[in-house]
């Protein structure tokens, strides 16, 4: 079982590393938010970065932001750096868990989970960088087990909607879930809509260095997991989706690995049936069609070549058509913005046997949610922090490294979800009907700058399909 009691020596239950950041600081505020969340009712936490000055002014926003001045001087500073690791491994020994917001985690991130292992602390991230994240399970793995660390990667909007979404859908069906599309959908309001270029960045170099996750793959040397109900097939690059009403291509972020990689924990250890994958995102109409596809052609080719690759990092606004900058999202942008994911699965009934003849059941269950990257992100990585502190005995036996839906999946991960509200925001649930196939789960958001995870549940017809047309799409199981 995790170790999360706090000591002298160990008087936090989370350091913020990274806050100087621009999700960081986004993370900070959540944390500010909910400190009568820890456990007894308390949360000890603290900052850390380069800078103390950059700190400090962090807590001083914070505190503007959410209207508590004592975070000016009740939150203890330290400063770290990932080039320095003595300051690491000191920050390690201070806290129960490490919440990293430092990134690219394919520059940063090692020297970070390092540290956490080596000094007794549990690492979460909010990665969605696939290379980072496989490398430190086949790297560390071992390590945690023995010291009993607990790391936890791609806890933000990668990939927590998506694991933990197809670990809704699969217990909410009655009988055996066998495969599972889903589509993304964002959207945003008058002003636009934007992601900060730190996300840019991420996918430059993973692009970059596509060739090398498939070689560590290798290492792994798993067996193929075993296939329940026909096989789930690709979708094309690019294609008309009935599903969402427009254009989509193939989800380009963490979700399909990381699903895998829980699919693949569960089947091992749980002896779970594992649940095909395919992860879509829509893109629109026509004319985003012409506009992707010329800034995808120039992206494939800059990437190839360091002095593109340099270009990239440097216009992400050019390059992007706007949509990534390195200024960010501005408040009332990501207070206008929402995604949306519908998870589209197949199966059989409980009186049908899953060995002999075709699906017979479909199911259908939607997340929607406020602003995917610094609203949905910082609740998502603070309340599993929370999980691991309030209940170490509902994460798996022992220590490891570990996705969002092994770790979770034994315990009320998704109820705590469920019930986060903020201000005047209404408490998020997910539904569970026992005469519903189609369940509807809405992340509520509230303009005046509250938010809730999986809140304002409306409840949609239900239909149980007798013939739906195959799904396919990019398996991942």
């Amino acid at each position: 079982m995790a170790r999360v009691e706090t000591s002298p020596s160990r008087p936090y239950h989370l350091i913020i590393f990274g806050a100087t950041g621009f999700t960081g600081q986004f993370v900070v505020e959540e944390v500010a938010r909910t400190v009568s969340e820890g456990p007894k009712g308390n949360l000890k936490w603290a900052v850390a970065g380069r800078s103390r000055q950059k700190l400090e002014k962090v807590l001083e926003q914070a505190a503007g932001a959410l209207s508590k001045p004592e975070l000016r001087t009740q939150v203890d500073i330290i400063v770290a750096d990932v080039g320095e690791p003595d300051s690491l491994a000191a920050m390690c020994k201070r806290a129960v868990i490490v919440l990293n917001c430092v990134g690219p985690y394919r520059f940063h991130g090692e020297s970070v989970v390092r540290a956490c292992v080596e000094n007794g602390a549990h690492h979460i991230d909010i990665s969605g960088e696939p290379q980072f994240l496989e490398s430190m399970q086949l790297n560390y793995n071992s390590q945690a087990a023995e010291k009993g660390v607990y790391i936890i990667g791609s806890c933000g909007f990668d990939s927590i909607p998506a694991d933990m979404g197809v670990l809704y859908t699969r217990d909410q069906f009655k009988g055996t879930l066998t495969a599972v599309e889903s589509f993304l959908t964002v959207s945003s309001g008058p002003d636009g809509g934007c992601i900060h270029d730190g996300t840019w960045q991420s996918a430059i170099y993973g692009l970059a260095d596509r060739h090398k996750l498939s070689s560590l793959r290798r290492k792994f040397n798993h067996k193929p997991l075993p296939t329940v109900g026909p096989k789930l097939k690709r979708r094309g690059a690019l294609f008309f989706s009935k599903e969402i009403q427009q254009y989509a291509l193939p989800f380009m972020g963490s979700d399909p690995a990381v699903v895998r990689r829980t699919q693949r924990f569960l089947s091992e250890e749980h002896q779970d049936t594992p649940v095909q994958y395919g992860a879509y995102a829509g893109i629109g109409g026509i004319g985003n069609v012409i506009k992707l596809m010329f800034a995808g052609m120039m992206f494939w080719f800059l990437v190839k070549f360091s002095f593109g690759r340099n270009l990239l990092t440097k216009y992400p606004e050019f390059f992007s058509y706007g949509f990534f900058t390195k200024a960010g999202p501005t408040r009332k942008q990501m207070e206008a913005s929402s995604f949306q994911i519908s998870f589209h699965g197949e199966g059989y009934t409980e009186d049908q046997d899953p060995s002999k003849g075709k699906p017979n059941a479909k199911i259908r269950t939607l997340v929607q949610g406020p602003e995917c990257g610094y609203v949905a992100t910082p609740i998502a990585m603070v309340q599993a922090a929370l999980t691991v502190l309030n209940e170490p005995s509902a994460l798996p036996k022992k220590g490891g490294v570990y996705t969002p839906g092994a770790a979770f999946a034994k315990s009320t991960f998704i109820d705590r979800l469920n019930k986060h509200g903020i201000q005047k925001a209404q408490p998020l649930n997910f539904l569970s009907d026992e005469d519903c196939l189609i369940q509807r789960i809405s992340l509520g958001y509230d303009h005046a700058g509250g938010c809730c995870w999986f809140g304002n549940i409306k409840r949609v017809q239900t239909t149980l399909y007798s013939a739906w047309q195959r799904y396919t799409g990019s398996v991942v199981a």
